[in-house]
């Protein structure tokens, strides 16, 4: 069976070959905005479902897995920031506080779809001014939930985490690993 990868992100590719290196990847087109009223984890596994969904409708006999992640805090989602000034916002709003990281997943094969999703919190140390204008300066937070990147140098704004660290990443692999095993056999 042919496994699909609706992405093209490098940090879920690189977390799927932690299970298979046995996939292709392919954009998905899907509409990706979020119906009002939406909570942060009803968010996720719609836009995931939505982005399989698309890919999947092109590759009927494959097993197509989309994701999506967002941050959130106070029950309000953040999105990738607009532009500079967006990110400082973003920062000054994570600092010293707890907010949640939530990552939905969605597998698709024969018209069938197993959709769901974690949470990881994280917390921020206090940032300084100049910690929030050195990191806002970067290119790093540009195209990632929340204005910041576990992975990179965000890593130096992070207190701790509770929860899957690979989550906070886009893709929480060993969730995936036990929820695809029945639909794949790995022969790696």
């Amino acid at each position: 069976m042919k496994l699909i990868l609706a992405s093209q992100s490098p940090r879920r590719m690189e977390l799927l070959r932690h299970i298979t290196t046995d996939f292709v990847t392919e954009p998905s087109y899907a509409e990706e905005s979020i119906p009002d009223g939406f909570t942060p984890a009803q968010a996720v596994q719609f836009l995931a479902q939505a982005k399989a969904h698309e890919v999947a409708q092109r590759h009927p006999d494959a097993l197509v897995i989309g994701s999506d992640t967002v941050v959130s805090i106070d029950g309000k989602i953040l999105g990738k920031p607009r532009d500079k000034e967006h990110c400082i916002a973003m920062l000054h709003q994570l600092s010293g506080r707890v907010h949640e990281v939530y990552t939905g997943v969605s597998m698709q094969y024969h018209n069938e779809a197993e959709t769901f999703y974690d949470v990881t919190q994280v917390e921020f140390y206090p940032l300084s001014e100049e910690d929030i204008l050195w990191y806002a300066g970067l290119s790093e937070p540009y195209d990632k939930a929340g204005g910041y990147g576990i992975q990179g140098r965000g890593c130096l704004l992070v207190r701790r985490i509770i929860g899957d660290y690979y989550n906070v990443m886009g893709f929480p692999v060993a969730m995936v690993a036990r929820r695809l095993r029945p639909h794949f056999s790995f022969t790696e």
